[in-house]
């Protein structure tokens, strides 16, 4: 399945000039949602790991699917102030500003292998960060895998050592 043919383009958001990537078009139709799982699960094949990661929102919508799927834990990655239990958190720029994403203090342990899932690598701010914590936790990071990369942008670069996938390619 093509799943590009299914994204919707959005001229002129958040902002005027940006053609916003709209997923939403593959979360409402149930062949497409299956097939972008399946896609990106198919990429963790023979890689060893112990959970998968995701951030709010998105990386929740297709990282649990896959961690069920594949029989792992998953950890959830959130803005500051989401999470009930003692955190640890990292801030990182954003275009105009900065924002800080948190983990529990318990997420990951020494020596757990993770892989990244979530819907977007842009400028690499947000994944940049969740590497630095899962790091601080003593965890390494295995496999990175995106449902759409905007390559004009910088975010493989911030990750340059790691290894990231993306399914489609802009």
């Amino acid at each position: 399945m093509d799943l590009r043919a299914v994204i919707r383009d959005v001229y002129d958001f958040p902002k005027e000039g940006i053609v916003f990537k709209d997923i939403t078009t593959i979360l409402q139709d149930p062949v497409a949602l299956r097939e972008s799982i399946n896609q990106m699960q198919d990429h963790l094949k023979g890689i060893d790991f112990d959970y998968v990661v995701g951030p709010e929102s998105r990386g929740f919508i297709f990282g649990v699917p896959i961690a069920y799927n594949m029989n792992k834990g998953f950890v959830p990655v959130r803005k500051e102030g989401k999470l009930p239990y003692e955190t640890k958190k990292r801030t990182y720029d954003l275009e105009y500003g900065t924002s800080t994403i948190e983990m529990h203090s318990d997420a990951i342990k020494p020596g757990d292998k993770v892989v990244i899932i979530d819907d977007l690598l842009a400028t690499g701010g947000t994944s940049e960060a969740m590497v630095k914590l899962i790091e601080d936790f003593g965890g390494e990071v295995v496999k990175m895998v995106y449902l759409i990369e905007l390559t004009f942008l910088p975010g493989r670069d911030k990750l340059a050592g790691y290894d990231v996938e993306a399914l489609i390619k802009y």
